[in-house]
């Protein structure tokens, strides 16, 4: 008889197992889907067009790899902006979406391997819905950024490490997480911070692996030392372009380190928020140093006070919010804080193997958003390698209140353990849903996919200076040479010469003791066209000049150039001939 119970019983929980995994299953084909169906319009991003399909774009116009020192962005590593380049190669500027959102799936497979072993695969496939679920994931996944790349190389490594620890420190394990880090490093610069976290815990933990001799010391550092020399070794393409270019190998990172005699130059980033935030210009003017720091941005531009500022790695899993920097420029969960907190519960019970997973998860993850948090204005994108740690420490912690209401907490009823577990789960991937239905509100991607809205005008709604690149391609010869003035650097959709230099403009007003000397002096240049955004142009120009300066201005734009078309607040001028 009791043999008969204990079959019916294990018959239930395998029904329910099966019912679940179908059913998580069918949502994830459906989230994967629902990305692939965002993913299928143009691109509108801003650093899709300023950087990782404009340069691409730009090395198959010049035909291949060429410095261009105007944008610095160009000098980062581009391990997938290189793979942009083959659909770009055959006119696909929409392919790119989907080559990065395979990188996100990449990553899932790697969360589905290792919670499948460490539980199982209902767990599993729990976490590779609430990864790629996530709105900074959903976001990312139909967008033509690297970042889901740095995180897919960024969790190889890490997945791989704990390998090297669980299989007796052999060494192809770590050569295999260094390959890894390296290609995060070789896609994206946050990727220094996977490279000095991984070579920490790489001495520190073979260290520690035994009782602590001169030997084993001196053999922890040697795995360190081996670590950051092949990752080292991985990333070094890059790292010897930039040098012959820059005699810098992570230019423009600490450029006052490796070429001490370059003065600083100002933050046009920071410049560039000034103009597009509501504050006193005056109290700006006052307070702006020479060098923006993280605290300064948040203090003097957002106006936060210091408890505001200490708490944003707290902040930056609830008050998250896309296109808004102040907010961190992308939405996480909070879940992903307050889950992983269950994860510790009665950790001591956990096998050494995943204690100690769990603390290298940890301490990766609190170390990165502190070591982002001081040295760089955070934005969500910044700290994403922390996302798949996060992510599994969660459905730990989920499987530790699931477990603690089934089993520990016996005195309730059996339903209301159930409804608990179900109202949390749900809750969790509701939060993430919801987002993902704002994005299809947002992208309209069906007006587009139906034939309802073209191209064209679907690019103009969300990019309101494409008229102008419109009309300059069409109208203006291949030998135009346009000074852009405030178009956020977004230079894809222009198959003109552009230069963005708004430090070059004001240098010349500054030199000029007339508006016809400002014209020789941009001619001088090889300008033939100018394209201004209104609004931030009269900003910058009302702090940036005394009574004098703006009378010549006023003067050059009269006398001296031609309004060929304004559109949408944006002004394209054909400078006249001397």
């Amino acid at each position: 008889m009791n043999a008969m119970r204990n079959g019916l019983i294990k018959f239930h929980r395998l029904q329910k197992t099966v019912v679940l995994s179908v059913s998580l299953s069918s949502g994830l084909i459906l989230l994967i889907a629902s990305i692939v169906i965002l993913a299928s319009v143009p691109p509108v991003s801003r650093d899709a067009l300023t950087h990782h399909l404009a340069i691409p774009k730009l090395y198959l116009q010049h035909g291949g790899i060429y410095e261009i020192p105007q944008a610095k962005w160009s000098y980062y590593p581009m391990n997938l902006d290189l793979l942009y380049i083959i659909p770009l190669y055959f006119g696909n500027d929409i392919v790119p979406k989907y080559i990065h959102f395979v990188f996100a799936l990449l990553t899932a497979v790697f969360i589905f391997r290792y919670l499948r072993k460490r539980l199982d695969k209902v767990y599993a496939l729990l976490g590779a819905v609430l990864f790629l679920s996530l709105p900074i994931i959903v976001k990312l996944s139909i967008t033509v950024y690297v970042d889901l790349g740095l995180i897919f190389f960024s969790f190889a490594a890490l997945f791989y490490f704990l390998k090297w620890i669980n299989h007796e420190f052999k060494l192809k394990f770590l050569l295999i997480s260094a390959f890894w880090c390296g290609m995060g490093l070789g896609t994206k610069y946050n990727g220094l911070i996977v490279l000095f976290l991984l070579t920490l815990f790489t001495v520190f933990i073979y260290a520690r692996s035994s009782a602590v001799t001169g030997k084993k010391q001196l053999k922890a550092i040697g795995f360190g030392i081996v670590f950051m020399l092949v990752t080292i070794i991985v990333f070094s393409p890059w790292a010897i372009r930039n040098y012959i270019w820059t005699a810098n190998p992570i230019y423009p990172l600490y450029d006052q380190v490796f070429n001490s005699n370059i003065p600083v130059s100002p933050d046009t980033q920071a410049e560039q928020q000034i103009l597009e935030t509501p504050v006193d210009l005056k109290q700006i003017s006052e307070e702006k140093p020479t060098h923006w720091s993280p605290f300064a941005i948040r203090k003097i531009i957002f106006g936060e006070p210091w408890w505001e500022i200490a708490l944003i790695p707290v902040r930056i899993f609830f008050q998250g919010q896309d296109d808004n920097p102040r907010h961190f420029d992308g939405k996480l969960s909070p879940f992903l804080f307050l889950l992983p907190f269950f994860s510790l519960f009665h950790i001591n019970r956990n096998s050494p193997a995943l204690r100690t997973e769990k603390k290298i998860f940890i301490f990766f993850a609190v170390l990165f958003i502190f070591y982002a948090f001081s040295t760089t204005s955070i934005r969500i994108r910044y700290i994403a390698p922390i996302i798949p740690p996060l992510v599994i420490l969660s459905i730990f912690g989920f499987r530790n209140i699931a477990y603690a209401l089934t089993n520990r907490w016996k005195s309730l009823p059996s339903w209301f353990s159930k409804a608990c577990i179900l109202f949390l789960g749900g809750a969790v991937l509701s939060y993430n849903g919801i987002y993902i239905f704002q994005q299809f509100n947002y992208v309209q991607p069906f007006s587009y996919l139906s034939g309802q809205m073209g191209r064209d005008a679907y690019i103009v709604k969300y990019r309101p200076e494409y008229s102008i690149f419109q009309y300059a391609n069409r109208n203006l010869s291949d030998h135009s040479k346009i000074l852009g003035l405030f178009l956020g650097n977004r230079r894809y959709y222009s198959d003109r010469e552009l230069i963005f230099d708004v430090k070059e403009f004001k240098e010349s007003v500054y030199r000029s003791d007339s508006a016809d000397i400002l014209l020789k002096d941009l001619k001088k240049n090889g300008y033939t066209h100018i394209i201004i955004r209104f609004d931030l142009f009269n900003r910058w120009m009302s702090k940036q000049f005394g009574e004098r300066k703006k009378e010549i201005l006023r003067e050059f734009f009269t006398s001296y150039t031609q309004l060929i078309l304004s559109k949408d607040g944006y002004g394209l001028f054909e400078l006249r001939e001397n």
